[in-house]
């Protein structure tokens, strides 16, 4: 009888606990996935996708060997790669975690760097070797690895320049590479100074009157920069500036105020008045982008009678040379160039200015 009695027991207990069935999962259905390319930031792929009945999506940007994959609920996600080519990329609307539907879609990603890994712009103007009517009788194109010295020295130190500036120029901020020089003005305190950058001349090396001048740069930008290519007359170190004469054949003052601005070009002269005083001419052309954007060719043609100034092969500006006043005009320059940081004409740099920036030059050429 105890026997019975456990084996209906178990019977009972049995019968009791059937399994119950498993739940049947609804898959999402109408999986549309659209994929678009995001103006103006190369590269950079936007994601939406719709499905009836899901709960969330995983997104995968398939890019090796770094995919990157983001759980929405909205079907939307971003993601920018880094190089141009064809990429996979995975949708799936789940109704759970292990259960989904998957779309793979590509989309072509053609990246047009504006510029190089350490700055310097890709694009821009750019004149022949040759010109017309001239002949070159001096250049430098900037190729190996450091500054020709035997046509450039470096002007060191600080102490204001006669403009109250703020850097100390040193060499080290001048390199040579991939057939550009670039001047570097940093945030980096030199002696009592808080910006170093490098002033560069020919002075007592090369000495040139009248011709064409071409000089292809691109320049930095900001408050407080004042980036700078310009020759004094070679009779300088013996009756001073501004008996000496200066042809400024590009400055830009940095900034967006009280007259500043990234996107204007001055052309100058500067000469010693009639009561010994300091005189000047200029005028300016301002663009619709910022001059560090690209590359553009400042140049002067220069004669007895006159010096004309040009942006991009584009005249800007004209100066009367032949007054006797002038003379100094029709003597031997030689050439500077630098990027001065504040000073009485840009003002001292901001909380706004960006450290460090550089000029970046392609060649200088001289005709004649």
């Amino acid at each position: 009888m105890k026997y019975l009695t456990i084996a209906l027991f178990l019977l009972i207990t049995t019968l009791g606990c059937k399994e119950e069935p498993k739940p049947t999962v609804v898959l999402p259905t109408n999986l549309v996935v659209k994929l678009e390319l995001q103006a103006g930031v190369p590269g950079k792929v936007n994601v939406t996708a719709t499905a009836d009945n899901e709960n969330f999506y995983t997104i995968i940007f398939n890019d090796e060997p770094n995919s990157v994959t983001k759980e929405v609920n909205d079907g939307k996600a971003s993601h920018t790669y880094k190089a141009s080519g064809t990429y996979i990329i995975t949708v799936r609307a789940h109704a759970l975690a292990a259960n989904f539907i998957e779309s793979n879609d590509t989309i072509v990603v053609n990246i047009d760097p504006t510029t190089t890994a350490d700055g310097r712009p890709l694009k821009g103007y750019t004149t022949p070797i040759s010109q017309p009517g001239y002949t070159l009788v001096w250049n430098d194109e900037f190729e190996g690895s450091s500054l020709n010295e035997n046509d450039w020295n470096y002007e060191i130190g600080a102490g204001g320049w006669g403009n109250n500036e703020l850097q100390y120029y040193r060499k080290e901020n001048t390199t040579v590479k991939d057939g550009f020089l670039s001047i570097e003005a940093k945030k980096q305190s030199a002696g009592s100074s808080m910006y170093t950058s490098s002033r560069l001349t020919t002075q007592r090396k090369r000495n040139f009157k009248y011709g064409r001048v071409d000089i292809r740069a691109a320049l930095p930008e900001g408050q407080g920069m004042w980036p700078a290519l310009w020759m004094l007359g070679e009779s300088f170190s013996t009756v001073g500036w501004p008996a000496c004469g200066e042809i400024d054949i590009m400055e830009m003052i940095g900034g967006t105020s009280n007259g500043r601005s990234d996107k204007t070009t001055h052309g100058t002269i500067h000469w010693e008045g009639n009561n010994k005083d300091h005189a000047s001419y200029g005028n300016s052309k301002t663009i619709s982008k910022k001059l560090s954007e690209e590359f553009h060719v400042y140049s002067i043609v220069w004669n007895a009678n006159s010096i004309n100034w040009y942006f991009d092969d584009v005249l800007f500006n004209t100066a009367d040379i032949k007054p006797t006043a002038l003379n100094e005009f029709r003597e031997n320059f030689f050439f500077i160039m630098n990027v001065a940081v504040g000073g009485n004409w840009p003002g001292s740099p901001d909380q706004t200015t960006v450290f460090p920036q550089k000029m970046w030059i392609d060649y200088v050429r001289m005709y004649q």
